[in-house]
């Protein structure tokens, strides 16, 4: 939790948009990647239980997402803004989202179909109201006071700044021991807060959650996560919230001990070639832009922060060339991949669909809620990140502008075209076996079919195509035709 040049508008994106349209569709070792092979979380931001649940039957599991990741699930301040969700009352698992039966109902289904379920857990503070209030579920709390849980003892009280806020990002004492835009900070060095932390985890790792996305993790020292993670009763999968800041004390380096850490450079900088620089200069993205290493590194073309804030990055309002950028992000062999799933908003402060009590409402896609990860560009490159995980990319090519292609060696192989004009009568060499594939940016494999275009490779790896203007051609194994 964290509180364009854009280029005209695109208008020769007819064949991506048109597929935006809605029916196409001890210490316990840190885990620091997605185990198994399937290892592409949809953030389902803001969505109900029941919601969610049905979206891993219907949607995620058939189309090969291995994580969902849900909003936090505790008791929280009232209100209908997104961030109230950020603000902890109580670890009692009753929000707006729905019951602690539901969230046990939800992550039994989501296992049934083979996902797997991260959690958002706030855990570096609790909420932000000077004057306190009744919670989501009718427990009553102080700014520093939570009976049955933290007293005035278990907070950080920096005395800088006027009202204990961070104001310094160069200041590392300041950053993780003054109040995040006045969040009541917890003292995650007390022997005592760390382990009601860890019961709080351990209870919903008790419901069979897989894996916790620590939220707010710059504001506290690495090694008091360590600590925390040490209490777990099992292994789960670590990914901590650490935002990259040019100069700053604090790095997102100090903290692949305890698992991944968000990349947030990445989808700045693929915002930025793909809006107004060339998509030749990707060839070395990710490491070699001085990113986190690829193993610990947890990536995102955008999140419900950066989506929100001033950051330069694409989202659900950029269209195909949204869907272009995911694309890459699936085929690109760097870090773990999360899609964003968005409701839609125009105020930056705006929380989900509700009813009149602010409870969030089932998720009808495209009725208020974006529901990227089901756009069949997003979705059906997914299936082509689980065929070609762990092959190394080869057979690059470039124009030196706007239209690359490249193999994941032996089993996908992507060309994108985003110069403004089509590229036709090219030949594209992929090193795939000879057959006939579909071209899963345009169509969907299902049951030895294809609902698009079928595109022949040749017995020496080689196929010729038009890739019209703003578009792409992908292939793999996965998707060959009998």
């Amino acid at each position: 939790m964290h509180r364009r040049r854009l280029r005209p508008a695109i208008v020769a994106l007819a064949v991506i948009a048109g597929l935006l349209a809605p029916g196409v569709v001890t210490a316990p070792p840190a885990a620091a990647a997605p185990s198994g092979g399937k290892k592409v979380i949809a953030n389902l931001f803001e969505w109900n239980w029941p919601s969610v649940a049905s979206e891993c039957s219907s949607t995620l599991g058939p189309k090969g997402y291995g994580y969902v990741q849900v909003s936090p699930p505790q008791e929280h301040v009232r209100g209908n803004q997104w961030w109230v969700a950020y603000q902890p009352v109580s670890y009692r698992i009753e929000s707006r989202k729905g019951t602690r039966a539901q969230f046990k109902s939800m992550v039994d289904t989501c296992h049934a179909a083979g996902v797997k379920v991260i959690v958002d857990a706030v855990i570096n503070h609790m909420s932000g109201q000077d004057n306190g209030g009744t919670g989501w579920a009718g427990s009553t709390y102080q700014h520093h006071v939570y009976p049955g849980i933290y007293q005035s003892q278990d907070f950080h009280y920096c005395g800088r700044n006027g009202n204990n806020d961070i104001a310094n990002y160069n200041d590392r004492y300041e950053v993780q021991n003054c109040e995040l835009v006045n969040l009541s900070d917890l003292k995650t060095e007390s022997d005592y807060v760390r382990s009601r932390l860890a019961a709080y985890l351990n209870d919903l790792l008790s419901l069979g959650v897989d894996g916790f996305r620590l939220d707010a993790s710059k504001h506290m020292p690495a090694a008091d996560i360590a600590n925390i993670r040490s209490r777990l009763n099992r292994s789960a999968y670590i990914v901590q919230e650490v935002i990259y800041g040019a100069g700053e004390p604090i790095t997102p380096n100090e903290y692949t001990g305890n698992g991944d850490v968000h990349e947030f450079r990445y989808g700045k900088d693929l915002a930025r070639v793909f809006r107004s620089e060339r998509l030749a200069y990707l060839r070395n993205f990710g490491e070699g832009w001085g990113h986190l290493p690829s193993a610990v590194s947890s990536v995102f073309v955008d999140n419900h922060d950066t989506q929100r804030d001033d950051g330069g990055v694409l989202t659900y309002r950029d269209r195909g060339i949204y869907a272009l950028a995911n694309a890459f992000m699936l085929a690109w062999p760097y870090g773990s991949p999360t899609v964003m799933s968005s409701y839609t908003f125009s105020s930056r402060d705006a929380g989900p669909p509700s009813d009149g009590s602010n409870k969030t409402r089932d998720t009808v896609c495209y009725s208020g809620w974006e529901c990227e990860h089901r756009w069949p560009v997003i979705a059906n490159m997914v299936g082509f990140r689980n065929a070609t995980e762990g092959a190394g990319v080869s057979n690059w090519y470039d124009n030196g502008n706007n239209h690359i292609a490249f193999s994941r060696t032996g089993r996908g192989f992507i060309t994108i075209n985003d110069e403004g004009s089509a590229i036709n009568g090219r030949s594209y060499y992929t090193g795939l076996p000879a057959g006939r594939y579909c071209d899963v940016i345009h169509g969907t494999f299902t049951n030895g079919t294809c609902s698009g275009p079928v595109v022949t490779v040749d017995a020496n790896g080689w196929f010729a195509a038009n890739v019209p203007a703003h578009d792409a051609i992908a292939l793999h194994l996965n998707a060959r035709l009998p």
